[in-house]
C-alpha cells in the first residue's frame, strides 16, 4: 500500500532537492525571456527578504527562481573583438580533446597584438600531430559554427566556445612544446612500452587515457554505427566504470578502524586522479564531480542524504557555470548517477548472492543497464536515434570495457618490466574481442532506430520516472544505500 502522505515528510529530508528544482526553473527561463537585472535582482532581494522574515516557503522558492535568472545573464557570453572569417594572427594555447584558447590576436589595422580568453574549436591536419599543451602562433581564420548545423553551433556556444579555427601546416609560424610533461602524456608514454598490436593500442589509449589520436576512421565508423561510440570518448561511463572498480578493490577497508571514512576518501581521490589522467576534460570533470557526490552519497547511507548530496552538488556547479544546464553531457551525468542511486543500488542489493565475484559482475550489468536506459530519452533528443544494437551487446561490451580498462590503469599505476609480458597479451586479446563484437553489431541492419522525440515529450518520460520513483520510495520504509552487503 502506497503512503502517499509521507511523500511531503521525506522531500523535507532533501531540501538541496527541492532548492535545485526552482533554480534550474530560473536558469531555463532566463534562456527563453529576457528580463532586465534590476528588476530580476531587486526581485531576488524582496523575495529572500520576505522569505526570511515571514518564513515563506513560497517566496524562498521565488527567490531561489530569480536567483537562477539573475546568474544566467551574469554568466551569459559577452561579444568579443576579434573578426571572423577574415585572416589573423593568433596565439593558441592548445587543450584536451581537440580544443584551445586564444591568448592574443594581431589586427592587421595597426599591428597591435589584442589580448583576449576565448575558446575555440580546433581543427588541424594530421600531419602536424598536434599535442596538448603547446603554444602555437599561426596566421589562420576564426570561423562561425556551420549554419547547417544550428543545434552544434548552438550547444558548442553554451560551452564556452566562439567558433572554429583549422590548422594547416603552412599556417603555422611559431611552436612551443608543452611545459614539463602532464599526467596524460605520461599515462599514454606509459602504454605505448606494453607493445600492444596497433589495434589494441590506440583502443587502451583512447578509453583508459583519452588519447583518440591513433584511432582509425574505419574504427570510428564502426562504433559509431554500432551506438557504443561513448566507449572511445572518456566521459561518465568510464569514470562509472573507475568508480565501481575502486569501491571493489577496496572493499576490504572498512575491517579497518575507521576504514569507512578512508576508504570514501581513497576512493574520490583515485576519480579525481583518473579525471587528470585523462586529461581533464570539461565532460570528464562534470562525471568526476557526480561520481564524488555519488561517493559520498553512499558514505551517507540514507537514500534522502544520497539525493541530498547529489542535489547540493549539482546547485554548486549551477551556480558555478549556469550554462551547463543545457550541456548534453552535464545532463546525462546528472540523470545517470541519479538513476543508479534510485534504481541501481537498490536493485543490486536485491540480488545479491553467496558468492562475490559474481555480485560485482551483476552490480556492474545493472548499473549499466539502469544507465542507459535513464539516459535513452536524452540520447534520442539531442542524436535523433536510439541504438538498439547498443542496448543488445552492452551485456557483453561493458565487462570487456571493465576489464580492459582495469588492465591499462594497471599499467599506468605500476608500469613494472615484468608486468608488460603478462599483460600484454590480455590487454591485447580484450582490445580484439572488443573491436570483434563492435564490428558484427555495427553490421546489424536494424541496429539503430530514428526517433527525435520533442524536448517536451522527453520532460514528460522523465516526470513519468519521477512519480514512478516516488511512489516506489512510499511504498517502502527507508533504505540504506550501501556497497557493502
Amino acid at each position: 500500500m502506497f503512503a502517499l502522505h509521507n511523500l511531503h515528510a521525506r522531500l523535507a529530508m532533501m531540501p538541496m532537492l527541492r532548492a535545485l528544482i526552482p533554480f534550474a526553473v530560473g536558469i531555463a527561463a532566463a534562456d527563453r525571456f529576457l528580463l532586465p537585472a534590476w528588476f530580476v535582482w531587486g526581485g531576488f532581494v524582496v523575495c529572500g527578504s520576505l522569505a526570511l522574515v515571514r518564513r515563506s516557503s513560497l517566496y524562498a522558492v521565488g527567490a531561489l527562481l530569480l536567483f537562477g535568472w539573475g546568474l544566467y545573464g551574469l554568466h551569459e557570453p559577452r561579444p568579443d573583438s576579434v573578426p571572423r572569417a577574415t585572416r589573423c594572427d593568433f596565439e593558441l594555447s592548445l587543450d584536451e580533446g581537440r580544443t584551445g584558447r586564444i591568448t592574443a590576436w594581431r589586427d592587421e589595422a595597426d599591428g597591435c597584438w589584442r589580448a583576449v580568453a576565448l575558446r575555440v574549436v580546433v581543427r588541424g591536419d594530421s600531419t602536424l600531430h598536434l599535442r596538448t599543451g603547446e603554444r602555437l602562433l599561426v596566421r589562420s581564420y576564426l570561423n562561425d559554427f556551420p549554419a547547417a548545423l544550428p543545434e552544434y553551433g548552438a550547444l558548442m556556444r553554451r560551452r564556452g566556445y566562439v567558433g572554429t579555427m583549422w590548422i594547416a601546416p603552412w599556417q603555422l609560424l611559431e611552436r612551443c612544446p608543452p611545459r614539463g610533461v602532464s599526467l596524460h602524456d605520461g599515462a599514454v608514454e606509459r602504454l605505448r612500452r606494453l607493445g600492444l598490436s596497433p589495434e589494441g593500442e590506440a583502443l587502451c589509449e583512447a578509453m583508459a587515457a583519452g588519447e583518440r589520436s591513433a584511432l582509425s576512421a574505419a574504427r570510428r565508423e564502426a562504433y559509431a554505427r554500432s551506438g557504443t561510440s561513448h566507449l572511445l570518448a572518456v566521459s561518465g561511463l568510464h569514470v562509472g566504470i573507475v568508480f565501481l572498480l575502486v569501491n571493489a578493490l577496496l572493499g576490504w577497508m572498512p575491517l579497518l578502524r575507521r576504514g569507512h571514512l578512508w576508504r570514501n576518501v581513497v576512493a574520490v581521490a583515485l576519480i579525481w586522479l583518473y579525471a587528470s589522467v585523462t586529461g581533464l576534460a570539461p565532460s570528464v570533470v562534470r562525471a568526476a564531480l557526480m561520481f564524488s557526490a555519488l561517493q559520498l552519497s553512499l558514505a551517507a547511507g540514507s537514500v534522502y542524504k544520497s539525493g541530498n548530496i547529489l542535489s547540493a552538488t549539482a546547485f554548486v556547479m549551477l551556480v558555478w557555470e549556469p550554462q551547463w544546464l543545457f550541456d548534453i553531457s552535464f545532463q546525462l551525468s546528472f540523470v545517470a548517477v541519479a538513476a543508479i542511486l534510485a534504481w541501481a543500488v537498490p536493485l543490486g542489493r536485491r540480488l545479491r548472492t553467496s558468492w562475490r565475484p559474481l555480485d560485482w559482475l551483476v552490480d556492474m550489468l545493472v548499473v549499466g543497464l539502469v544507465a542507459s536506459v535513464a539516459t535513452a530519452p536524452l540520447v534520442a533528443c539531442n542524436f535523433g536515434q536510439i541504438s538498439l544494437a547498443g542496448v543488445a551487446i552492452n551485456p557483453l561490451v561493458i565487462p570487456l570495457a571493465t576489464l580492459l580498462l582495469f588492465g591499462t590503469v594497471v599499467w599506468m599505476v605500476c608500469p613494472v618490466p615484468w608486468l608488460a609480458p603478462l599483460l600484454g597479451p590480455v590487454l591485447d586479446g580484450l582490445a580484439a574481442a572488443q573491436n570483434g563484437l563492435i564490428d558484427w553489431a555495427a553490421r546489424w541492419p536494424w541496429g539503430a532506430v530514428e526517433m527525435h522525440p520533442s524536448a517536451g515529450a522527453v520532460a514528460a518520460v522523465y516526470a513519468l520516472f519521477v512519480a514512478i520513483t516516488a511512489l516506489a520510495g512510499c511504498a517502502e520504509p527507508k533504505k540504506k544505500v550501501s556497497l557493502r552487503r
